[in-house]
């Protein structure tokens, strides 16, 4: 007998299939946690708040998750949480980053862009040329983490979040880049420039980092496009 007519003639295998792949995810989570805790200088309560944004990232991609005849398919979700878990599944593919680590970052983007009226797309560009996602990125600048936030040129905009270590935080680190974006974005009125200060490289005469950014903002969109198209 297959596992799926098993499935379909035993409700009650169809939730404990169910629990056992939230609990899979779930350990893998608190297993991304013990390596973040033993391999950066955060603050416990920081690692504990991040996996908290994480596991509610985890749990709006799959809470209305239904299982019919062993196969998953999306049940209510929202537009905006199916366009944020294309966003994801197209990142985690193309730089190689762990599912639910990417679905963190992309839930922290998509937040932070509404907080601080910033294309979330932006600033997942941003963040793909500044580090490819590597949320422990340091350079021999000083920048740090996903978003490469140099922090003796933002220490303001730290104080609230416990000082520089917490850019180590991913969850903090995309904000405080999603802020800074949004001051270059109003002081200037235009995109390509505002990218070239957030570079530091506002001199620089081909524009050649705003361009990376654009380039990587626009595969994203049309990744989004081409899901539509097939959604629809």
């Amino acid at each position: 007998m297959e596992t799926t007519d098993i499935a379909i003639r035993l409700p009650g295998l169809a939730g404990a299939l169910r629990i056992w792949s939230a609990a899979r995810a779930l350990l893998a989570l608190l297993g991304l946690a013990v390596v973040l805790a033993a391999a950066l200088p955060v603050p416990r309560e920081t690692l504990l708040r991040q996996l908290a944004v994480w596991t509610e990232a985890w749990d709006e991609r799959n809470g209305n998750i239904t299982v019919t005849a062993g196969t998953i398919q999306p049940g209510s979700l929202s537009p905006a949480l199916i366009e944020q878990r294309a966003v994801t599944e197209f990142i985690a593919k193309r730089y190689r980053v762990a599912q639910d680590a990417a679905a963190g970052f992309v839930a922290t983007a998509y937040r932070a862009g509404g907080e601080s009226k910033v294309d979330p797309l932006l600033i997942l560009a941003v963040m793909a040329v500044e580090s490819r996602y590597n949320p422990v990125a340091e350079s021999n600048m000083g920048a740090k983490g996903l978003m490469q936030v140099i922090p003796k040129f933002h220490a303001e905009k730290l104080v609230e979040h416990g000082g520089e270590s917490a850019l180590l935080d991913p969850d903090v680190n995309i904000q405080v880049g999603a802020q800074i974006l949004r001051e270059y974005l109003r002081r200037v009125g235009e995109i390509e420039t505002a990218l070239q200060m957030y570079a530091g490289a506002i001199d620089e005469p081909t524009s050649g980092y705003a361009l990376k950014v654009l380039a990587e903002r626009a595969r994203l969109e049309q990744m989004l496009k081409q899901f539509r198209r097939t959604a629809a």
